[in-house]
């Protein structure tokens, strides 16, 4: 286990907007840049006075909480990013509040449900249904077009920016993977895809793109699948879960890699990149909140995929 902690300071100044942190990845990116100082606006459709069609009780104030608490300073504010108006609404009121953005987090979506069970997963499109195929493809892909639209002016007025898109899986992996179902699919490539593509419109700016995916993540609705919390997750391992979730990672590990990519002054060399939070870890140090090192991806390739035997310590 490594020794490494993180910077209280390393982005105090700094402005980031992390859309969709009310949960999972988004929450973990937003508290991670709150352990580095940042004020972190933390943006999601549900608030303690109305629900997500999610119907979960994490909000976007217990988010901003959650960034104050540990060191950031945390704002909450309400948005439906597939309304352009709300975001339009959102972008005016960050330039009068704060003139500028440093990072801007699409982690926007709210199709967890839609992709259906394990059970239904690998079903012919033919046989899906396509209105539930549809949703799924705007709350994936035209939320993050919504919101880049409106914010990324914020980002540009000054040279150095990030943003970071959050995906599942890398676009190597992908490209070569079915990915559950045809909708399913095409939106997690297609948020890689624009990574790369906005990477090549930042760049002229100074400002550069990373598509990022974490692994096997410990989100609130994962651990509720499997009827454990973050204080007993292993527990899963001798009833429901598979081995390879003994490789899973918190929500804070792929935030601790939003924080290195943000806080090195040669991050222009990730511009257009597809990575995941493994692979950051091993190029920047950071660790996940046990202090190991979880390298899912990598174990999946190796070990998952293959059916062979090994000891995930390894790969952690």
């Amino acid at each position: 286990m490594s020794t490494w902690s993180p910077d209280p300071d390393a982005l105090r100044g700094r402005v980031a907007v992390v859309a969709g942190a009310t949960r999972g990845a988004g929450r973990g990116i937003a508290a991670a840049l709150g352990e580095a100082g940042a004020t972190v606006v933390c943006t999601g459709r549900t608030t303690r006075s109305a629900r997500s069609d999610y119907n979960r009780a994490e909000t976007i104030e217990e988010t901003a909480e959650l960034v104050t608490h540990l060191g950031g300073t945390g704002i909450a504010m309400a948005v439906d990013h597939l309304d352009p108006a709300q975001v339009q609404g959102l972008a005016e009121q960050l330039r009068k509040d704060h003139g500028h953005i440093d990072v801007l987090v699409n982690d926007i979506w709210g199709g967890e449900l839609l992709k259906g069970r394990p059970m239904e997963w690998n079903t012919p499109l033919w046989e899906l249904d396509l209105d539930n195929g549809l949703r799924l493809l705007r709350l994936a892909i035209d939320t993050h077009l919504i919101t880049s639209h409106h914010l990324l002016p914020l980002l540009v007025d000054e040279s150095g920016g990030l943003l970071v898109e959050v995906t599942d899986g890398t676009a190597e992996y992908n490209a070569s993977r079915y990915r559950i179902s045809a909708f399913y699919d095409l939106a997690k490539v297609a948020v890689n895809r624009l990574a790369f593509s906005q990477g090549h419109e930042l760049a002229p700016y100074g400002a550069t793109a990373v598509a990022i995916t974490p692994g096997w993540l410990r989100s609130e609705m994962m651990l509720d699948n499997f009827g454990v919390s973050e204080g007993n997750w292993r527990d899963a391992l001798d009833r429901t879960a598979p081995a390879g979730f003994a490789v899973s990672e918190s929500p804070r590990y792929v935030g601790r890699a939003v924080v290195a990519l943000a806080t090195d002054p040669d991050r222009a060399r990730w511009n257009q990149a597809s990575v995941n939070s493994g692979q950051l870890a091993s190029e920047y140090g950071f660790t996940d909140v046990d202090g190991s090192q979880p390298d899912v991806w990598r174990y999946i390739e190796e070990i998952g995929e293959p059916g062979l035997d090994a000891n995930p310590d390894d790969y952690r």
